[in-house]
């Protein structure tokens, strides 16, 4: 009998060390099973993926197969946002695909926020879930072009009712970031509490009948007439498997270039004094980013802190990943140096938490979904 590895999974980030869960591992697979969908992943996308398929067809079995425990990977690590927005640019899309069809999945992707809260509000998941809106502010000159291009994108499209831009004396009244020269401010985000979410859905998607193997790696899979998931404690056998791996996908050989598994840091203050946050404003607890090409994003948590995360952490030859790779001090400490030049005020307060990990970039970096039913594969 293998025996799974144990881990203190309370360490992977302030999400899931305050989920409120308990993070012991659910059992793994124990010989090889049968059923409808076998869903390769326990995070976001595997487990709405169960979520659905079990409010359509009650009578599915599903079986969620996860390597650590739902939420591990990047479900449980993010920066607490429910966004909006997609990785490409609105021109682009609308260039590739039609300006109908761009518009009409960004009306999708702002009534998704919505269905998150809709979903936390049925099935009582206590995850947070607040419509905060968003700001992306224009810290420097050269950023307040890129605002104004992107606010233009969504008037182009007929979108402009989900955006509006601010001007500094705006911006300032709704947040003080140093050298802020405006801001483009979108209702359509909100923010979370991902560690619960993630964990309340894993339970949701149990009583709706599925099962979730966790300490189960998948090492491989088969598609055609007999569809399955193969792992070292036997095979699951399925109509329809699901591959929902995300980065972690690229650790089984034949999609190890399918995704590019790009690291994503964070750090987070202790909670901050009234006279910090008097000094901050920032009471509508918006997402918060700026136009850095390298991309940053902070959020304001229930408690009081200050969640700072951003790129910059050192490639691995290969796209490799490792649980090593989370943390990165130089990495962090930028990051740190860098919520202060935001808000000159943290000077002397104390960071509590450094954690980070990988998501999977499409290589165009088009988000997609894919269901081959000869083949018996979504993804």
């Amino acid at each position: 009998m293998l025996r799974p590895v144990v881990t203190d999974y309370s360490s992977c980030s302030f999400w899931l060390e305050t989920s409120g869960d308990d993070l012991t591992p659910r059992a793994p697979l124990d010989g090889s099973i049968d059923a409808d969908v076998a869903i390769l992943g326990a995070g976001y996308t595997g487990l709405w993926t169960a979520y659905y398929l079990l409010k359509r067809a009650p009578s599915l079995r599903v079986a969620v197969i996860e390597k650590e425990i739902a939420g591990f990977g990047a479900s449980g690590r993010n920066g607490g946002w429910c966004s909006s927005r997609l990785n490409i640019g609105l021109d682009v899309l609308a260039e590739r695909h039609g300006a109908e069809a761009a518009r009409a999945l960004v009306e999708h992707l702002c009534a998704t926020v919505d269905e998150i809260g809709r979903v936390c509000a049925v099935e009582t998941i206590d995850a947070g879930f607040t419509k905060t809106g968003a700001l992306f502010v224009a810290r420097w000159p050269h950023q307040v072009p890129a605002m104004r291009e992107y606010a233009g994108a969504y008037e182009r499209l007929g979108l402009g009712d989900h955006v509006r831009l601010l001007d500094a004396a705006e911006t300032a009244r709704r947040v003080r970031v140093r050298g802020a020269r405006g801001a483009f401010s979108s209702p359509d985000y909100a923010s979370v509490h991902p560690g619960r979410l993630v964990r309340s859905l894993a339970r949701v998607v149990e009583c709706l009948g599925a099962t979730i193997y966790e300490q189960t790696p998948v090492t491989d899979y088969t598609i055609g007439r007999a569809p399955r998931l193969s792992t070292p404690r036997g095979d699951v056998r399925a109509a329809t498997i699901v591959l929902a791996g995300e980065a972690y996908l690229t650790r089984l050989r034949r999609l190890r270039r399918q995704l590019l598994p790009i690291y994503s840091l964070i750090v987070l203050t202790e909670p901050l004094s009234e006279a910090h946050w008097e000094e901050i404003g920032w009471r509508g607890r918006e997402c918060l980013a700026s136009f850095r090409l390298t991309v940053d994003y902070l959020t304001r948590t229930a408690d009081g802190r200050i969640l700072f995360g951003g790129r910059g952490a050192p490639y691995h030859f290969g796209s490799g990943i490792a649980d090593a790779f989370d943390r990165d001090a130089a990495t962090h400490e930028v990051l740190r140096r860098m919520a202060r030049e935001w808000f000159p005020c943290l000077e002397g307060v104390r960071f509590t938490h450094a954690w980070g990990g990988p998501l999977g970039i499409p290589r165009d970096w088009m988000p997609t979904s894919s269901f081959d039913r000869a083949a018996g594969l979504a993804s």
